[in-house]
C-alpha cells in the first residue's frame, strides 16, 4: 500500500497538483455532467463580485402600460463605471413566439451598454434590436438580449399582488422564476464590442460576466413588471415579499447547440475546469486547524442543500432526484461532523471526500465540492477574475512529426481506447432547416450534410496513422502540404498541448452518447443554473440567480454571501 504524502513536508504547489484529478477520472461525459454550480459558476461569481463591490442598480425609466407595451431604463454603477440596461416592452403574443433562434416575437428586449445612453442611443437600440440578425448595436453595447414571460405563473402573481395579497409560493416554485431568457448576444454579434477589447479595468473583463449580468437584469426587470402590471389593476395592490422575490430568478433553456460551444470554446472549457479543479484542491489540502475551524460553515451549508434538495419539486427524466440527493447530504452532514474525532487526518476535507467516493451519488459528491469551494472564497473570486481568455488556436508549423506524434498518444489515449475503426459515425450533428438549430440525427437517416460536430476521436486516429508514415523529422508544415485534411485537427492538437480539461473524452458520433451530459455540465457548472429539468436526453430548463441579493442588498451592503440553495418563503 503507498503512503500519502506527509503535509508537514509537501510543498502547498505539489500538494495542490496531487489534489487536482486527471483528465481520465474528469473528462467522462457522465462525470462532467454531475459538476455542480459553484463560487466558479459564472452567475455566482457575478454575485460574489457585486456584493463585494456593492453594485448599485436604480431604475431610471419605466413607461409601460397596462397591455406590457412601452420602455423602461435601469443605470448600474460599478464602481468607476457605469452602465445602462435599456428595455422594450412588448405584449405577449402567441405569434412568432418560441424559445429557439427563430422566433420574432419577444415579451422584452434588451441591451447592457457601457456609460449612460444617450436618447439618440436608447432610440436607436429600439429600432434594431427587433431586427435581430439583421440589426446593428450602437457603440458601446456589449449584449442583446431577450426574453419572455412565464405566461401561467407571470400572470397568476400579478393577479395576487393587485389583490391584496402574496402570490402562491408553492405555485411558484414549480418554476421559480416569472421571466425566461431566450437569447443573450454579445462578443462582437450583431456589432456588439469584442471581449478581447475589453479595457484592463473593466468590471466586466472577466469570460460570462456581461451576459450573467444581463440575465440578473431580466430578474430585476420582471419583478419590477409584475409589480408596475399590479399597481396599474389595482391602486390597493401588495408589494411582493422580499423572500419571495430573492426566491425567485430568472428561467433558462438550452438545448444541443451547447455541444458546439463545446466543441469550439476549448480554451474556455479548460481554464474553467481548471480554475475550479485548483479551487477544490485548494480547500481539500486544508490542513487539519485551518479545516476544522471551517467546519462549522461547511455543515451549514450541507444542511442548507439537502433542505434546497428536499423541497425541489422538479421531475427528472434522466438525472438522479433530488429526493436522494437530499438523503445522501444528510449522510455527508453526519460524516462531515466526526471529522473533529478524525485526528489522524492531515488533511480532513481530503479524507472526507475519499471515503465517500463510491458510497454516494457522484452528483452528491460534486455537491460536497461546490461546498468545499465556499470555504476558500479568495482563491475562487481570484480564479474565476482570471478568466480573460484568447481563444484564437494558433498552430507551430516547425514542430516535427515525431513531437506531434508523442502529443497524441500522451494526451489522446482515451481516443485510441475506443477502437473506432475507420468507419465513420453512426450519428451526424447539422443545422436544421427549419428551426435553424442544430440538430442530431443518424447518418442513414439525415442523408447529406454538413456533419457540424467535432468527430474528435476519428479525426485524432486518423491524423496519427497519416503521422506513422511520415518521417520523425518531418516538419508539421511540410506534412500539412501533402495532407491539408489534417490542417484543423493539428492546429487544434498543437495549440492546446499541456492543457488537459478541454475536451471530454466521448465519442459525440456515437448512438449511446447523450447530448445532455454536456449540456448539463454548461448549464450547471459553468453558468450555474439550478434545478435543471431535462427532457429526451437533450434539452434542459433551469433557473439562474435562484435566492440571488436583490439590487437594494447589494447597495446596502447587506447580501448574504451564501444566498444560494435558498428555502421555500414560508408566507
Amino acid at each position: 500500500m503507498t503512503a500519502l504524502p506527509n503535509p508537514l513536508t509537501e510543498s502547498p504547489a505539489h500538494r495542490l497538483a496531487r489534489l487536482m484529478r486527471s483528465p481520465a477520472e474528469l473528462m467522462t461525459p457522465q462525470r462532467l455532467s454531475v459538476i455542480q454550480p459553484s463560487r466558479i459558476s459564472a452567475s455566482r461569481a457575478l454575485m460574489a463580485q457585486a456584493i463585494e463591490q456593492r453594485w448599485k442598480i436604480s431604475c431610471t425609466r419605466f413607461d409601460i402600460d397596462t397591455r406590457g407595451r412601452g420602455e423602461a431604463c435601469y443605470r448600474i454603477d460599478i464602481g468607476d463605471w457605469t452602465f445602462s440596461f435599456p428595455v422594450f416592452a412588448f405584449e405577449p403574443s402567441a405569434q412568432g413566439r418560441t424559445g429557439r433562434i427563430i422566433g420574432r416575437s419577444w415579451d422584452m428586449l434588451g441591451a447592457l451598454v457601457e456609460g449612460d445612453i444617450s436618447p439618440e442611443d436608447f432610440k436607436k437600440t429600439g429600432e434594431e434590436l427587433p431586427k435581430l440578425y439583421e440589426g446593428r448595436a450602437t457603440p458601446g453595447t456589449l449584449i442583446w438580449c431577450r426574453s419572455n414571460r412565464s405566461a401561467r405563473f407571470f400572470n397568476q402573481a400579478v393577479e395576487a399582488l393587485a389583490a391584496g395579497r402574496q402570490p402562491d409560493v408553492g405555485v411558484l416554485a414549480e418554476t421559480c422564476y416569472l421571466m425566461r431568457n431566450t437569447g443573450l448576444d454579445g462578443n462582437g454579434t450583431f456589432g456588439t464590442k469584442s471581449f478581447l477589447a475589453y479595457e484592463a479595468d473593466h468590471p466586466l473583463r472577466w469570460s460570462l460576466a456581461s451576459q450573467m449580468l444581463c440575465a440578473y437584469m431580466m430578474r430585476v426587470y420582471a419583478q419590477d413588471l409584475v409589480q408596475h402590471l399590479a399597481r396599474l389593476a389595482s391602486p390597493t395592490a401588495c408589494a411582493m415579499d422580499p423572500q419571495l422575490r430573492r426566491f425567485l430568478g430568472v428561467g433558462n433553456g438550452s438545448a444541443l447547440g451547447l455541444m458546439l460551444f463545446v466543441n469550439n470554446h476549448p480554451r474556455l472549457i479548460e481554464r474553467w475546469l481548471w480554475a475550479r479543479e485548483e479551487a477544490l484542491a485548494t480547500a481539500k489540502g486544508l490542513p487539519a486547524a485551518e479545516a476544522l475551524a471551517q467546519l462549522p460553515t461547511l455543515l451549514t451549508l450541507l444542511q442548507r442543500a439537502a433542505v434546497f434538495r428536499r423541497q425541489d419539486r422538479g421531475v427528472y427524466e434522466s438525472f438522479v432526484s433530488s429526493a436522494q440527493v437530499a438523503e445522501e447530504l444528510a449522510q455527508v452532514h453526519s460524516e462531515a461532523q466526526r471529522l473533529s474525532l478524525a485526528t489522524r487526518a492531515d488533511l480532513p476535507f481530503d479524507h472526507l471526500c475519499r471515503s465517500l467516493q463510491g458510497r454516494i451519488h457522484d452528483e452528491t459528491l460534486e455537491t460536497l465540492h461546490s461546498l468545499l469551494i465556499e470555504l476558500v472564497p479568495d482563491t475562487a473570486d481570484g480564479l474565476c477574475r482570471q478568466l480573460i481568455l484568447d481563444e484564437e488556436l494558433v498552430g507551430e508549423p516547425t514542430m516535427p512529426v515525431a513531437r506531434l506524434r508523442e502529443l497524441l498518444c500522451s494526451e489522446y489515449p482515451w481516443a485510441f481506447a475506443m477502437n473506432l475503426g475507420q468507419q465513420p459515425g453512426e450519428y451526424v450533428w447539422y443545422k436544421s432547416a427549419t428551426a435553424e438549430e442544430p440538430r442530431r440525427g443518424p447518418r442513414e437517416a439525415v442523408g447529406e450534410v454538413a456533419n457540424l460536430g467535432l468527430d474528435l476521436p476519428r479525426l485524432i486516429t486518423a491524423l496519427n496513422a497519416d503521422l506513422a508514415r511520415q518521417p520523425a523529422t518531418l516538419s508539421s508544415a511540410r506534412f500539412l502540404l501533402a495532407h491539408p485534411w489534417h490542417r484543423a485537427i493539428v492546429t487544434r492538437v498543437q495549440a492546446l498541448a499541456g492543457t488537459p480539461y478541454h475536451s471530454p473524452h466521448a465519442d459525440i458520433m456515437s448512438e449511446a452518447f447523450v447530448p445532455a451530459h454536456i449540456t448539463r455540465l454548461l448549464n450547471v457548472g459553468l453558468h450555474g443554473i439550478d434545478k435543471t429539468r431535462d427532457y429526451l436526453n437533450r434539452n434542459l430548463r433551469g433557473v439562474l440567480f435562484h435566492g440571488a441579493p436583490l439590487p437594494e442588498d447589494l447597495a446596502a451592503g447587506n447580501a448574504d454571501n451564501h444566498w444560494f440553495y435558498p428555502s421555500e418563503p414560508s408566507l
